[in-house]
């Protein structure tokens, strides 16, 4: 299962996979949970790639809303677990989108699917499973991001259970 999708992921994507792009490292807690319960928590570590290719132009010629893009990633925890993804993002400036005019301040959504190994972490429920995620990004004086962003991986009740896992993580982020 792990081979065939790898082998799909590299032909769908195979003309973005050198172009050019921003390099994502982000270090985060792995099943945060804002009740007060700790029992599967992890450090999260991830790194993505992300494309500046636009798959996808949603809206008018004129003023597009979104480009979408696509991006693969990575992610390990401390128990084990791992994720390898594939999947789309679009970015926004914040002060575009809000005011008009630009600001250092970016909007990242993203969703992917991807292949989970458990490790010795949590037990997602399957081996297929989908992240979607929200970030939000400052820019430096020398281009590069910091980034605070939270997302959730779940098996969408494709398996028998579907605990579903959020993450909060900061991020670097290199463009090239």
């Amino acid at each position: 299962m792990m081979r065939v999708f790898l082998l799909l992921t590299i032909i769908i994507f195979s003309n973005t996979a050198f172009t050019k792009g921003t390099n994502v490292f982000g270090l985060g807690i792995y099943d945060i949970k804002f009740d007060g319960s700790d029992r599967n928590q992890a450090t999260d570590f991830r790194y993505e790639y992300r494309s500046d290719e636009s798959l996808l132009d949603i809206g008018p010629k004129e003023d597009n809303f979104f480009f979408l893009k696509p991006f693969f990633g990575v992610e390990f925890t401390n128990d084990s677990a791992s994720y390898f993804l594939t999947g789309i993002y679009f970015e926004d400036n914040l002060g575009e989108l809000f005011e008009g005019d630009k600001s250092k301040f970016f909007l990242t959504p993203s969703f992917g699917a991807g292949i989970y190994d458990d490790g010795s972490g949590k037990k997602l429920g399957n081996d297929l499973q989908f992240r979607t995620a929200l970030e939000v990004s400052y820019e430096l004086l020398n281009k590069n991001r910091i980034g605070i962003s939270f997302s959730h991986i779940s098996n969408a009740n494709l398996g028998d259970k579907n605990p579903g896992v959020e993450i909060l993580s900061l991020s670097y982020q290199i463009p090239y």
